[in-house]
This record gives C-alpha cells, sequence and structure tokens, in this order.
C-alpha cells in the first residue's frame, strides 16, 4: 500500500487536522490520481460534523476531485500517464445487482461514496479528496477537457453535475423559462449552464447583491425573493425551477411560479420537514420533484458540454491550511463560488 497526506476530521467536534494514511494498492482497472485540486462541497461540511448522523471517522472528505493519472493497471483502456482526470461523489457500485442502469447508477442500490463510506470488500475506509492522491476505478474516473482550468474544473465533479442533470431530464433549452433559486456554488453552476443550453434564465435570490454577478453569469433576469412582489409579478412564469437552497423556505410560494405542468426540483435539503399543500399542485397539473448528482456517463457528458462552452466554476484558491476558515465562510455563504484547494499547499 502507498502512503498518503491530507486532512481527515476525527470527529464531529474538532477541526480537520493533518492526517497520514494508506491507499490502497492498485489493481489491474484501477487508475492512480496524484490530486492537483479539491473542491469544498457544503456536503462536506455536513459530513465533518455528523448533521446528516450517518459519519464515520477518521475521515478524509471531498469529491470533487481534478488531478493528473500517475500511474494505470494491466487492463486499463481509458487513461494513461499524464492524463487530466478527475473524480465526483462515487468510485463503485454493485455491478451484478438486477436493477443496475448505467444511466440511473446513482440511485442504484450498492452506491460507494467518495468518502465516508467503504470499499466492496465492506472494511476499508474511503478516503476523498483533500489527499494527495486517490486510487481509482477507471470507470469510475473522469477525463476533464484540455481547455478547462484543473482548479476551477474540480467544482464540475459536483456542483456542475448536480445542477446539469435536472437541466437535462426536464429538458431545459430554448423556449423554456428556468429559474435558478440561490446564487451560491450550485446556483451560479445552474445559471451558467442553462444560459449555455439556451433557456431563459431567471435568478430568485434572497437579495439583489449577487445580481451584477448573476447577469454576468448568463441570467436574463434576477429578482429578490425577499420582495413579496416578486411572487405577483411572476406569477405562472416558469416551466423549471431548481431550487438549490438548503434553508427550509416556503416550497408553496415558489410553486406558484410555474406555468400549467411545471416541476419545481430540490436540490438542497433542508433539516427538517417542509410542508405542501395540495392545491399548490393539483390546479395546475404542477410537480416537486428531487434530483441528486448523475451518473457516470451523465458526468461524463456534462464535462465534454462544459469543455464545448468553455463552462467552470468561479472559485477562491485557497492554501489547505485555510480549509477550516473556508468552512465558516461557507455556512455564512462569503464565498463566490466555490472554494477549491490548492493541494501542492500540502
Amino acid at each position: 500500500m502507498a502512503q498518503a497526506r491530507g486532512y481527515a476530521a476525527t470527529d464531529a467536534s474538532k477541526p480537520l487536522q493533518p492526517f497520514t494514511f494508506e491507499r490502497r494498492e492498485p489493481n489491474d482497472d484501477d487508475i492512480v490520481i496524484d490530486i492537483k485540486f479539491s473542491g469544498i462541497c457544503h456536503s462536506d461540511i455536513h459530513q465533518v460534523r455528523n448533521e446528516w448522523g450517518n459519519s464515520s471517522y477518521p475521515m478524509v472528505p471531498g469529491h470533487e476531485i481534478a488531478g493528473i493519472v500517475t500511474a494505470v493497471g494491466a487492463k486499463v483502456t481509458k487513461f494513461k500517464v499524464g492524463d487530466r482526470a478527475g473524480v465526483g461523489c462515487f468510485v463503485n457500485s454493485c455491478t451484478q445487482c438486477a436493477t443496475r442502469d448505467l444511466d440511473i447508477e446513482h440511485y442504484m442500490p450498492g452506491l460507494i461514496p467518495t468518502y465516508n463510506g467503504f470499499e466492496a470488500d465492506g472494511t476499508t475506509p474511503t478516503y476523498g479528496g483533500y489527499s494527495d492522491s486517490i486510487v481509482v476505478k477507471e470507470g469510475y474516473a473522469l477525463s476533464i477537457p484540455e481547455n478547462l482550468a484543473l482548479d476551477a474544473a474540480a467544482p464540475l465533479l459536483c456542483a456542475g453535475i448536480t445542477l446539469y442533470s435536472p437541466l437535462v431530464h426536464w429538458k431545459a433549452g430554448p423556449g423554456k423559462k428556468v429559474a435558478i433559486v440561490g446564487m451560491g456554488g450550485l446556483g451560479h453552476m445552474g445559471v451558467k449552464l442553462a444560459h449555455a443550453m439556451g433557456a431563459d434564465v431567471t435568478v430568485l435570490s434572497q437579495s439583489l447583491s449577487k445580481k451584477e454577478d448573476g447577469l454576468k453569469l448568463g441570467a436574463d433576469h434576477y429578482y429578490a425573493t425577499s420582495d413579496a412582489e416578486t411572487f405577483k409579478t411572476l406569477a405562472g412564469t416558469f416551466d423549471l425551477i431548481l431550487c438549490t437552497v438548503s434553508a427550509e423556505i416556503d416550497w408553496n410560494a415558489y410553486l406558484g411560479l410555474l406555468k400549467v405542468d411545471g416541476s419545481l426540483v430540490l436540490l438542497g435539503i433542508p433539516e427538517n420537514a417542509v410542508p405542501v399543500h395540495a392545491f399548490s399542485l393539483v390546479p395546475g397539473r404542477k410537480s416537486l420533484s428531487g434530483s441528486m448528482i448523475g451518473s457516470i456517463k451523465e458526468t461524463q457528458e456534462m464535462l465534454d458540454f462544459c469543455g464545448k462552452h468553455n463552462i467552470v466554476s468561479e472559485i477562491e484558491l485557497i492554501r489547505m491550511d485555510q480549509v477550516n476558515e473556508a468552512y465558516e465562510r461557507v455556512i455564512k455563504s462569503d464565498v463566490r463560488y466555490r472554494f477549491v484547494i490548492d493541494m501542492a499547499t500540502l
């Protein structure tokens, strides 16, 4: 086994700290990636602090991983040494399951997360991208287009696919009016992607403080949801609303902004249940749905789309030893728009 260095959480109450551990030996179908950059996702914070109640320690977070291939197994065909490669939210799945579907594998049983989980043997912990290297099956690694900067491409492995997948599924494009609720790490990617798909894009944000950014990144319209007039002005406007916030907002009010047959899709997960009235759905044949990341197949499609349209995340690059400060700033929404760790500083 090869020794690796990173930062880990040792329990829910302590800050991340330097951690040395062993990566598993590569198999014939594995590649080894020298991690150059790792994005910080809010779900990293949830899991580090055991806010979802499923955390195990020590935990090396990180599932927005971008780097360079340094070794390939004898049976690897997709990658060679020197290639740019990424790893997203999962590193394996049940390849023998009768229900397996490569188009929706992220919803199938047997998914193995990039961190805070266990390898297929059920005993070896998975450790994520806040580290200097990772070993992964080639079928779960992604090719990053050459024209995309590696640091700004890293968040595409979670934030990018989380927005791309529902936009494609609900057929965003020319003639469709799409609203993005929240102008943060997820929301700003939704603006860029929906704009590139040809949709008419509106940002619905708590305030107008990021309006200039939103319009620059591709939004056609920008409204403050703190203004009650917004919900009157935009009633019955949208084909699709993607809600990226995890705050407990009134989903009934947002359902009122949909056209007949429109869909409100939840990407953020509030801590507590949010009540929804049947009358918010029934009269307009509206839908309230959810969406989670994407398959490996779809994630590669997203990266290729981003390569074609020169789309990356807006980032703030930080040193590894700034990670705990970055966590506090994420909670305060004090980042435009995604923190990325420069692993050269490890």
